[in-house]
C-alpha cells in the first residue's frame, strides 16, 4: 500500500511576507528584529527594567559596567541600564507619534497637491517652500520656547514640521501615477474623486509613504534627542536619551564613559535599523517593483 501524501497547508500573507524578508533582505530582516526588540523594551520598559529609573544607591555611583549593572551607574547611582530602557519607551512614544501624524499631513497634502494640480497645487507648494526656508531646529527651538516642554507639544511640533516639508515626496509619486492608464480608466468610468485616491491612486504610492515614515520615525527620535540635550525636551525626571547626553553623559565623560556611551549607541542602533527596515518594506511591498520579479 502506498502511503498517502498529506497536502501542504498554505501558508499566510503574513507568513510568506516574513520568509521573503529574510530571503531577499537579510540585513533589513535583521534590523526588523532590531526594531521589533527597540519596541518592546519601550513597552515593557518597567517590567524588564531591574531597577526605577530614578532610584538612587550613593554608594554604588559611577560603577563601571558589570554583571549587577550591565551599563553602569551614573554620578548619582542610578542604574543606566534602566534609564536607557524607559528612555526607549518615551522615544517610542514620541518617534511613532510623531512619525504617524507627519505621514497623515504630508498624505493630506501631497495626494490633494499633486492630483489636482492647477492653482491648489501652485499655493500649496509656495507654502511649503516657505516653511522649508526655516531651520527645522530653530522652527523646534521657538515653538517649544513658546508652548513649553513636554511630550505632546514636541509631538506636535513635530508632526507638523516633517510633514509639511515630506509632503513633497508624496506629491512628486502622485503627480507620476495620476497619468497613468489605470486612473484616467478609473476616471473614464465616473468614479468619484475619493474613490480614485483610495483606490488607485494611495495604494501606489505607498512605497514613498513606508519609507517616508520610517526615516521619520528615525528623525523624531533624534530630534527630540536633540532638543531634549540642550534642555528643551521632556522635562526631568523622566529619562531621555538625549537628556543622558546633556547631563551626567557630557559632565562625568571622563570618569565614566559609559555615561555617554550607552545611550549614544541605543540612538545609533535603533536609528539606524529603522531606516534599513524601511528600505526592505520599500523594496518589498512596492507594487512596481513586485511585478518586475
Amino acid at each position: 500500500m502506498s502511503a498517502t501524501v498529506m497536502p501542504r497547508r498554505p501558508r499566510g500573507r503574513a507568513a510568506d511576507f516574513v520568509l521573503r524578508l529574510f530571503r531577499d533582505k537579510p540585513l533589513g530582516a535583521v534590523c526588523g528584529v532590531i526594531c521589533v526588540a527597540f519596541l518592546l523594551c519601550g513597552i515593557f520598559a518597567a517590567e524588564l527594567a531591574p531597577y526605577g529609573f530614578n532610584q538612587i544607591s550613593p554608594i554604588h555611583r559611577l560603577q563601571p559596567p558589570s554583571l549587577q549593572y550591565p551599563f553602569g551607574t551614573d554620578n548619582l547611582g542610578r542604574d543606566m541600564l534602566s534609564r536607557c530602557l524607559y528612555g526607549a519607551r518615551l522615544s517610542v512614544i514620541i518617534g511613532f507619534s510623531a512619525a504617524a501624524l507627519a505621514t497623515i499631513v504630508s498624505i493630506v497634502i501631497g495626494l490633494l497637491s499633486g492630483y489636482f494640480a492647477g492653482w491648489f497645487d501652485m499655493v500649496s507648494q509656495r507654502f511649503v517652500d516657505a516653511w522649508m526656508s526655516f531651520p527645522d531646529l530653530i522652527v523646534l527651538i521657538v515653538v517649544v520656547s513658546v508652548l513649553g516642554p513636554g511630550m505632546a507639544q514636541i509631538i506636535l511640533v513635530l508632526g507638523l514640521t516633517m510633514g509639511i516639508a515630506g509632503s513633497r515626496i508624496i506629491r512628486g509619486a502622485v503627480v507620476s501615477v495620476r497619468e497613468t492608464m489605470y486612473v484616467h480608466a478609473a476616471r473614464s468610468t465616473g468614479a468619484k474623486t475619493r474613490r480614485v485616491l483610495w483606490r488607485h491612486v494611495l495604494p501606489n504610492v505607498m512605497a514613498p509613504v513606508i519609507v517616508l515614515f520610517t526615516n521619520r520615525v528615525g528623525a523624531a527620535i533624534l530630534a527630540e534627542s536633540g532638543l531634549s540635550f540642550l534642555g528643551y525636551g521632556v522635562p526631568p525626571p523622566a529619562p531621555t536619551w538625549g537628556g543622558m547626553l546633556s547631563g551626567s553623559g557630557r559632565a562625568y565623560m571622563y570618569q565614566g564613559p559609559w555615561l555617554a556611551l550607552a545611550p549614544g549607541l541605543c540612538l545609533t542602533v535603533v536609528v539606524f535599523a529603522i531606516s534599513m527596515f524601511g528600505d526592505a518594506l520599500r523594496d518589498l511591498l512596492d507594487p512596481r517593483m513586485r511585478g518586475s520579479r
